[in-house]
């Protein structure tokens, strides 16, 4: 098990899940890789506003926290696969629950009345 795994204090889960799960990118690529797995192009395109450079951050970030698995392929060009593990998979349902949160959110503003300033 990973030392800052196990040197975790117990208070704060929700702090530990989001050093894990927090930045901008992070649920959005595992919100795609529920689907399947995918080439690193497939998710760059499937997100189209995250850079190369974030994207493969991102990725070893999530890898590395074992919630995804790379796969390379030794081939040309040569081919990388990415997957979620057990783990990764795990967050379906919260990450199903954010997207429809999202989608509620995001329309609740848009049909909300805007707020008159005196």
């Amino acid at each position: 098990m990973r030392s800052d795994v196990e040197d975790a204090p117990d208070e704060c889960a929700i702090e530990f899940a989001m050093e894990r799960l927090g930045g901008r990118w992070k649920l959005a690529v595992l919100k795609q890789l529920m689907a399947g797995t995918l080439r690193f192009g497939e998710l760059r395109r499937a997100l189209p506003g995250v850079t190369q450079r974030m994207l493969t951050r991102q990725l070893r970030e999530l890898e590395a926290d074992g919630l995804v698995t790379r796969t390379v392929y030794r081939e040309v060009p040569p081919r990388v696969d990415y997957r979620l593990t057990e783990v990764g998979r795990s967050l379906e349902s919260l990450t199903d629950e954010l997207d429809k949160w999202g989608r509620w959110y995001r329309e609740t503003v848009r049909t909300a009345p805007t707020d008159p300033s005196p």
